[in-house]
């Protein structure tokens, strides 16, 4: 038998007072109350025995042996009906408690029996117990799920966010500290060639007899000459003859002077090199600090959990799920940072059979008056093992991308490489890296570039604070001479927003109904240097546009004085909404330029959005 709580028991003792309301001979209140709660996945056996005790003292005998058979009979037909859809409306019970006592009811009065009512007062019994049937399985489902816990309270916790912030502003605080050591030592050039001179002058004239003499007369003729040997030292220069002689008036060992200074700026360059590399790490650190504040920042905006305040949301949706054939063990309400709902539940089907998980998306929609979906990886059905399913708000837009794809000749493999990421949270990320020369090493490089952007993005992080990251990965890599630029656009499918980040990246194109847009930038490329100041490019796209990103050697070799604007009078020529076959004719016409021969690793990425219907 299955096991009752407290509510559940009482409820099926009140089944039996329900036994003693009756009318004109009809007790329409026992059928209704019976199939509402059965639907609850009351103990069947439980409720029936109750309310066979209610009939048989509250009833006529001939009364209480109709309802008695119409329990039963209802009860079997419920199970059915479960059976066979794995769930059974409460409208669906309501019409066949009804049948079933009318039926009963008519055959008894054919039958002569005793208090039997008529056919039209069986009729509007079993109208009554339709409605009764629909009203009574809501309310005993709100009473049966009241103050239960639809998912995990809200965190006691409410200074989280506030230590978080804290901790932020002192990650910012320490990178302020690294980047004014940094700004301190490029200040202080002017000081440091000073100090060489002073060291000179002070080695050797210290060891001369004449050194009294050069010193008390006008010191400033001397100084100036060995400011003009010092400076094009310092330089990287060889001083000249004319600077070599000037000096000699002044200062009679000026060849021991310039040898010295030479071995003197040699060390002092291996000194500037170290603290150079020492400076450069400062930068790094200093970056990855403020990365680290921005990931902080980042978890400090936490989600909004409304399952107190949004009950009677929730207690819709698994009223409606139950009438479904789905049972609902666990379900949040979360509202994400940008204000878009998301649904957290756990389901499971409740008969052991399977349901479709777009039965659920539709009456959860139907009630947030919204379109949901769910992740791409989640399953297609609700079987009898409980599975968690995460369910998004739909997106206004879809994307759809394309690839045309052209190595260097004689190449075996391309340095560039491509990424197509749909983010859970309702973003596209189309990215282009081009690794610097052709072949494995310039794929590699650029292929660690794009594969660490998308770490950071699905791991829950900001765009701009995963180009920070992998920025910082790349410097402190420390290869020379190895560099990728990166090409990003992050679009925005609720609104159709596109942010466009370029990296050492060539111009990118968005092509709308009649006209072509070029959006160029110009930065160092990835790893190049320890700060990337990389501002995003805000474009509103809207239903049909395209995004066209290309890498460097597309417009190089175009041989042409103005290859972007080649390039925009190339896309607005092709007529296609296809965007695999627009990149596709754009390569086609580009090696037309070059003769056919790829003399460096071409790439042409192209996108398009559009309004789902």
């Amino acid at each position: 038998m299955k096991k009752m709580n407290a509510r559940q028991m009482m409820l099926c003792m009140a089944g039996s007072v329900m036994c003693s309301v009756g009318v004109m001979g009809c007790y329409p209140l026992v059928p209704a109350y019976f199939a509402a709660l059965y639907l609850e996945r009351v103990s069947g056996p439980v409720l029936l025995g109750m309310m066979y005790i209610g009939m048989f003292v509250f009833m006529p005998t001939a009364a209480a042996v109709k309802y008695a058979v119409a329990l039963v009979v209802v009860m079997g037909a419920i199970r059915l009906v479960e059976w066979a859809n794995e769930g059974c409306p409460s409208y669906m019970a309501g019409s066949m408690a009804a049948i079933i006592t009318m039926i009963l009811s008519v055959a008894g009065g054919l039958l002569e029996w005793k208090d039997q009512p008529g056919i039209l007062a069986a009729a509007l019994e079993g109208a009554f117990i339709l409605g009764a049937v629909i009203l009574f399985n809501r309310a005993l489902h709100m009473i049966l799920h009241w103050g239960r816990k639809a998912g995990v309270p809200e965190r006691p916790d409410g200074g989280r966010e506030e230590r978080l912030m804290g901790y932020a502003e002192s990650f910012q605080g320490l990178s302020q500290v690294f980047h004014s050591m940094s700004a301190a030592h490029q200040n202080g050039a002017a000081e440091e060639l000073g100090q060489i001179q002073n060291e000179l002058t002070g080695k050797i004239c210290a060891s001369c007899d004449a050194c009294a003499v050069c010193w008390e007369r006008d010191p400033a003729p001397l100084y100036g000459a060995l400011s003009g040997i010092l400076s094009a030292i310092w330089n990287g220069e060889t001083p000249g003859e004319e600077k070599k002689q000037e000096l000699a008036q002044y200062c009679r060992h000026s060849s021991d002077m310039v040898e010295e200074a030479v071995r003197v700026f040699e060390r002092v360059s291996l000194n500037r090199a170290w603290y150079q590399r020492l400076v450069e790490n400062r930068e790094v650190i200093a970056e990855q600090l403020d990365a680290m504040a921005y990931i902080m920042q980042d978890c400090a905006r936490e989600e909004k959990i409304l399952d107190v305040g949004e009950r009677h949301v929730l207690s819709e949706i698994q009223y409606r799920a139950k009438e479904q054939g789905i049972v609902v063990e666990e379900l949040h309400l979360i509202e994400a940072v940008d204000g878009r709902i998301r649904i957290d539940a756990v389901l499971k089907s409740r008969l052991g059979g399977c349901v479709a998980v777009k039965t659920f998306l539709a009456l959860s929609g139907a009630v947030l008056g919204k379109k949901l979906r769910t992740t791409a990886d989640a399953r297609t059905f609700i079987a009898k093992e409980p599975f968690r399913f995460l369910i998004y708000e739909d997106t206004e837009y879809r994307s759809v991308q394309g690839i045309a794809r052209v190595k260097k000749d004689e190449a075996k493999i391309s340095g560039d490489n491509f990424s197509f990421l749909e983010l859970e949270r309702g973003e596209m990320l189309l990215g282009l890296s081009d690794g610097m020369g052709s072949g494995s090493s310039a794929c590699k490089e650029s292929e660690m570039v794009l594969d660490l952007v998308e770490r950071f993005l699905e791991a829950g992080f900001s765009l701009e604070t995963a180009i920070r990251m992998m920025n910082s990965a790349m410097v402190m890599k420390g290869e020379n001479d190895i560099y990728s630029t990166l090409d990003l656009c992050m679009v925005n499918l609720y609104s159709g927003m596109a942010r466009l980040y370029k990296v050492g990246a060539a111009a990118a194109f968005i092509r709308r109904e009649d006209e072509v847009e070029c959006i160029a930038s110009e930065n160092l490329p990835v790893g190049a240097r320890a700060h990337l100041d990389a501002k995003p490019r805000e474009i509103q796209l809207n239903d049909g546009d395209f995004i066209v990103m290309v890498t460097d050697g597309v417009l190089e070799y175009l041989h042409v004085p103005k290859p972007e604007e080649t390039m925009r009078e190339m896309i607005l020529s092709i007529k296609t909404n296809n965007p695999g076959i627009l990149a596709k004719k754009i390569m086609d016409r580009v090696m037309l330029f070059t003769g056919g021969r790829a003399q460096d690793d071409m790439t042409v990425l192209a996108a398009c959005i559009w309004k789902k219907a």
